[in-house]
């Protein structure tokens, strides 16, 4: 599984501002599938990706997108972000500048001279994208989580855990990961079928 790449989403503007996930408001997974050689239920993984923000103590206006990707599009990115030679399983596009402007694209303009700046509380957290391959993920299945669906699950859990800040850059932080998405599966997956220890990351 491949390390989040650092900053921004590309194509987001940095306001070098922070601010907390507000108190209030709606926890929304926007998920699409936006290829056609495996099947894909888009409830169902949005779904996992809530319940593992939730579990994680995400709570207010913030918004987080799943994206499921050809292998094209994933050997692309993994070039472009990562430096990698065709597509991998899993990346995270975290964004780190919390704080979105409101307004027009790219100048942040508001719509008119009569208006209001716009309140920056107003906007939702943005948390990143996750991105998957269910390509690489079907390949990688047999030898890994076991079945599709747990492959594709523990990457949900693994995509999202970056976002958040987790990683797996040495043997503690590996550990410590490992155990939390075998406690999320667990939770709101069910085991998965290579048995109770997700085998190590590819």
């Amino acid at each position: 599984m491949a390390d989040p790449p650092s900053g921004p989403r590309p194509g987001t503007p940095s306001t070098g501002a922070r601010r907390r996930i507000p108190a209030e408001g709606v926890l929304e997974v926007f998920v699409a599938d936006e290829q056609s050689v495996h099947a894909i239920d888009v409830q169902r993984w949005g779904d996992l990706a809530r319940n593992v923000l939730l579990a994680e103590g995400i709570r207010g206006d913030a918004e987080l997108s799943l994206l499921f990707v050809s292998h094209d599009t994933m050997a692309d990115l993994n070039a472009r972000f990562m430096d990698g030679e065709g597509p991998t399983d899993v990346l995270s596009f975290p964004i780190e500048e919390d704080l979105m402007e409101l307004g027009r694209w790219p100048d942040l303009a508001t719509t008119g001279p009569d208006r209001s700046p716009p309140d920056p509380s107003d906007a939702p957290l943005l948390l990143g994208d996750v991105v998957i391959s269910p390509e690489v993920a079907a390949a990688n299945a047999p030898g890994h989580a076991g079945s599709f669906d747990d492959e594709i699950a523990l990457l949900v859990v693994h995509g999202v855990l970056h976002i958040l800040g987790l990683d797996h850059g040495d043997p503690d932080e590996a550990r410590e990961m490992r155990a939390k998405e075998q406690d999320l599966l667990a939770r709101f997956h069910g085991p998965v079928a290579a048995g109770t220890e997700v085998p190590p990351e590819q």
